[in-house]
């Protein structure tokens, strides 16, 4: 009979992303599933009506009179007025959610399909809303009855005692106890096999199952002992959990914003299952290589408002100086594609990491004996050859650094390889790497690079921490260009002497700079230079102007007219960068901040603040505008320079760097792996959130949880 039965499909599951926030862009509430309906709209009464305080309300020419919506209206119909930036429109959530279909009475038809713009109209609002028998009050009723799950048919026919909702409330907590840690390591909720003969049910059953076992009063109520049908434990449930806790997080962050200007760091990366990932971090007060559907992103930022600043990330542009030069300089490059190969032979069997990492300790024996070596708490660890990568910052300083370091038993395995290979091909590609580390060449590139990488690497590590303020970047910078310059100027005898006393002590080749120089590509051609001439002009001054030449055309956001105007700002030396000219033009940039009016009040008030705080001692030994701010609200001047203040955190929250957006990949390494590489997307982002978030969603409580999970969607037990 099976054969003869039509199975219904059930409904896909609705994902929030789905539901549209503008009121203009959504469907008709009566074109989902009938099944659904209510489901949705509970997430959009739980979401709270469309109110886009901070944007700008498009004006309108109405009887001659220019107007427009006023954000104030927000405060006056909190629960159900809505504004839709697509069709710059006022809408009705209630309306939207539950209609009666009986025309245009009411008004309710222009409050959810047209929309109301008639600005010089203010008394609709209340015309819409009407006495407590209009189609408006009826729908805001049952809105209100939806959400009281307890005056439902099925729970009105499912009376339930105390002890079930006492019961019921320790397993939801449970659950959520357990899916909170989950959360915060980054673990795998569910596992292959679950059946009850399984060993291992995942992690969120076998943590379950300890915390039973700690538990007596959990034990009584949760899986064997709880019912059938309300287990608390199936992966929807599970699911429903996580998104609670990230629309918590997510919300507590929007709160800390608190409408305040923010700053927007954005880039992608593909995941372990090869699909493309977008993170978006938020800089506030407390990259252009951005590929595929994310190129014009930039832009429309930039569309949407005028007073939004590109500044690309300071520490991928440090990151493409120093691979510019090793694409640009045949002699670099060469040496680099070197030390790949050579990776590649030293790393390529556990005999061999294993022979390095002997020689290493035998050297390292021998020089404690003679005394060459200090000992001491954390000195003399067992190294290994770390492999670089072109996205982790200054992983070339490191390998290069322990090159140098292990030279010696690098050429000792080299020479294992030699004589010990397994095949000829092995044996020659040992035999040419022993020619070419052997080489003067190598040994000057070495050194060259781990002067030039040691330089950069200390403004790489400056530029990966998360405080870091743009203005200190653009300091850290010059400083960073100056040595460089300063190495070329004044650096050559110190930098060949550095050479000589590693090749004499590695006893490889040394050259007479007086002697004339072979070109090891022609050797019989008369080059007609010295040795001197050639390391010291074509080599060492070449490869320092290209990189000082890459960071003035990489860095060209240190010129930009924003951040000379931003240096007017700084505290350092008490105020002597400070300019009321690039301040007030600072304030013209930011045009949807500084109105004409507080344009005007701005300029007494730069004057006023400046003698404040050269006067006041406690300013005197700032180093940052980080360090301004923070005094500011201290001292509570922050509230009688309130226009000082607010240039102040606009220049703030200017992101220098990516790191925390590539922090965020690292944390979707580690939550989405290969074998957990079927997540969904939206399950991802929920676990993402919650995991790159810690400390906020560990204020998260329980019954904030409940109440959300709660209100999701129609519970079986009502709380």
């Amino acid at each position: 009979m099976d054969r003869f039965v039509i199975r219904k499909i059930p409904p896909p599951r609705i994902s929030v992303d789905d539901l549209a926030f503008d009121p203009a862009k959504r469907k008709k509430i009566q074109e989902y599933d009938h099944n659904q309906i209510d489901e949705v709209r509970r997430i959009y009464l739980t979401r709270g009506p469309c109110q886009p305080r901070g944007h700008t309300f498009k004006q309108k020419s109405i009887g001659g009179v220019w107007r427009r919506f006023n954000p104030q209206w927000f405060d006056q119909y909190p629960d159900w007025l809505e504004y839709s930036v697509e069709q710059e429109k006022a809408f009705c959530l209630f309306c939207y959610l539950f209609r009666v279909q009986v025309g245009k009475q009411g008004g309710s038809d222009t409050f959810v399909s047209t929309g109301f713009s008639s600005w010089n109209k203010v008394d609709s609002f209340s015309k819409h809303v009407g006495d407590h028998s209009s189609f408006h009050n009826d729908a805001k009723n049952k809105c209100e009855d939806l959400m009281r799950q307890g005056q439902s048919i099925k729970h009105a026919l499912h009376k339930q005692t105390d002890i079930v909702k006492s019961d019921y409330r320790i397993r939801l907590g449970a659950s959520i106890d357990v899916c909170r840690h989950l959360l915060h390591q980054g673990l795998s909720f569910r596992a292959h096999d679950e059946k009850e003969e399984s060993t291992n049910k995942g992690n969120f059953l076998e943590l379950l199952k300890y915390t039973a076992r700690q538990n007596e009063a959990v034990k009584k109520v949760v899986l064997h002992n709880a019912p059938k049908n309300n287990q608390m434990t199936s992966p929807p449930i599970q699911k429903d959990i996580a998104h609670c806790f990230a629309e918590e997080v997510t919300k507590s962050v929007i709160q800390e914003i608190n409408n305040d200007v923010f700053g927007l760091l954005v880039d992608e990366s593909a995941d372990v299952s090869d699909k493309e990932q977008m993170a978006v971090v938020f800089r506030y007060d407390g990259a252009s290589n951005m590929k595929g559907e994310f190129n014009g992103l930039r832009s429309l930022i930039l569309k949407e408002s005028r007073s939004a600043y590109y500044v690309h990330c300071f520490a991928h542009q440090l990151q493409l100086v120093v691979v510019a030069v090793a694409k640009k300089h045949v002699e670099v490059g060469e040496f680099f594609d070197m030390v790949h190969v050579l990776l590649n032979a030293v790393g390529a069997s556990c005999k061999r990491k294993l022979i390095l990492t002997e020689s290493n300790r035998k050297r390292m024996e021998e020089g404690i004996s003679k005394g060459t070596i200090k000992t001491g708490t954390g000195l003399n660890q067992d190294l290994s050859l770390k492999r670089p990568g072109n996205t982790r910052w200054g992983s070339h300083y490191k390998t290069l650094l322990r090159l140098g370091e292990m030279f010696p038993c690098i050429i000792e395995v080299l020479e294992h390889i030699q004589t010990e290979g397994m095949d000829g091909s092995k044996r020659q590609q040992a035999f040419g790497l022993l020619k070419y580390f052997h080489t003067f060449d190598c040994v000057f590139y070495l050194q060259l690079m781990l002067v030039i990488l040691g330089l950069t690497n200390n403004l790489s590590k400056a530029l990966q921490k998360r405080d870091q303020e743009i203005l200190n970047a653009v300091s850290l910078v010059g400083s960073t260009k100056r040595q460089l310059q300063k190495l070329r100027d004044e650096g050559w005898e110190n930098f060949v002497a550095t050479v000589y006393s590693f090749s004499e002590n590695n006893k490889t080749e040394v050259l007479d700079m007086e002697e004339e120089f072979v070109d090891s590509s022609r050797p019989r051609k008369k080059t007609g230079i010295t040795n001197l001439h050639h390391y010291k002009v074509d080599c060492f001054y070449t490869v320092l102007d290209m990189q000082l030449q890459e960071f003035n055309d990489r860095f060209d956001e240190v010129n930009s007219e924003l951040l000379v105007c931003m240096a007017s700002l700084s505290p350092i030396d008490s105020f002597r960068q400070f300019d009321k000219s690039m301040l007030m033009r600072l304030a013209e940039l930011y045009q949807d901040d500084f109105s004409s009016m507080e344009r005007r009040s701005l300029e007494q008030q730069l004057d006023i603040y400046l003698d404040n705080v050269q006067k006041d001692e406690r300013f005197t030994n700032l180093e940052s505008l980080g360090d301004l701010a923070r005094v500011l609200v201290d001292t509570r001047k922050y509230l009688s320079h309130p226009l000082v203040y607010r240039l102040l955190k606009l220049c703030l929250i200017l992101p220098v760097a990516t790191a925390s957006v590539e922090r965020c990949f690292s944390a979707m390494n580690i939550v989405k792996t290969t074998s957990r590489n079927s997540i969904g997307d939206e399950f991802l982002s929920d676990c993402l959130v919650c995991f790159i978030e810690k400390q906020v969603l560990e204020t998260v409580t329980n019954e904030t949880v409940i109440k959300r999970f709660q209100d999701m969607s129609e519970r079986r037990v009502h709380l």
